[in-house]
């Protein structure tokens, strides 16, 4: 025999029919009114992000960055929090792709040669 489905809340009937009328979308867009808007109907350009808000997307964006760093140089451990500080930031800005394009670098760094590898990325574009 089948449960009967639970009833939905006040809160997930609004939530349901918010969500449908304003969309889901993970990209910025202008929204009806000409307003910057991102993910369900959040008006950037009136409201922004809360504290909390940027604190959660940095979060998710260094582990992203983190990741990357893992790719462009597996199992590799920087000889000062100076160098790994700067690979994550290169990582944060370029993302994974764009990094993975610093072979020289890439290459003098991992035979330790960290004034060369500075010089390769300070060469780029």
């Amino acid at each position: 025999m089948r449960q009967p489905a639970s009833p939905r809340t006040f809160r997930d009937n609004a939530a349901v029919l918010i969500e449908h009328h304003e969309g889901r979308r993970a990209r910025p867009y202008h929204g009806t009114k000409g307003y910057l808007t991102i993910g369900v109907g959040r008006n950037l350009t009136a409201r922004g992000l809360s504290e909390a808000e940027i604190d959660l997307l940095f979060a998710n964006d260094l582990v992203m960055a983190k990741a990357a760093l893992a790719v462009f140089l597996p199992g590799w451990s920087a000889p000062s929090p100076a160098v790994r500080a700067a690979l994550l930031s290169m990582a944060f800005n370029l993302g994974q792709p764009r990094l993975m394009g610093f072979s020289r670098m890439r290459a003098a760094l991992l035979a330790g040669d960290y004034d060369a590898a500075a010089d390769e990325a300070l060469a780029s574009k």
